[in-house]
């Protein structure tokens, strides 16, 4: 029952965007939903009633703008360190450690890292541990890479995803 919602919403989504909508438009929509609606069906199979608790929307409008905050941070950290005469970089790969465990929190929690200049998520396992290329490495110790790193968005996303 619930992917017969889905794929009835995501099809009344497609037509929205494409009204006034054509023949052609009808039976690719009608297309893409079905597709989307099998491939996606371990997301689908998500609790949806969490997503009805209007206080996860106002935490993600929070997050987009700490996210936004971190972005431009690191993005004066690298131009600083690649204007620099010496270019004070110490590269390298380090693991950290979320707490979360939700797969969806996981997987923004590593998008928002590799969005942050400076970093660059290059493994996410699914029990949380994730590896991250640092730009300049202050600490190979896991759980103050994880502060340093992860923190900032850990708990934005936990109220949002868990």
């Amino acid at each position: 029952m619930r992917k017969i919602t889905i794929f009835i919403l995501l099809f009344v989504v497609w037509i929205l965007f494409v009204w006034p909508p054509a023949m052609q438009d009808v039976v690719a929509g009608l297309l893409a939903a079905l597709v989307v609606t099998l491939v996606m069906r371990r997301v689908t199979e998500c609790e949806f009633r969490l997503w009805l608790n209007p206080v996860r929307y106002f935490w993600l409008v929070i997050y987009l703008v700490v996210l936004a905050y971190y972005i431009i941070k690191a993005n004066f950290d690298v131009a600083y360190r690649v204007l620099h005469p010496a270019m004070p970089i110490h590269p390298g790969i380090v693991k950290v450690k979320t707490s979360l465990t939700s797969l969806a929190a996981i997987t923004v929690l590593s998008n928002s890292i590799t969005l942050t200049p400076g970093t660059l998520t290059v493994n996410a396992l699914e029990n949380g541990v994730l590896y991250v290329h640092w730009i300049n490495v202050k600490s190979t110790d896991i759980d103050e890479a994880t502060k340093q790193i992860v923190s900032h968005f850990e708990w934005f996303l936990k109220r949002i995803f868990e």
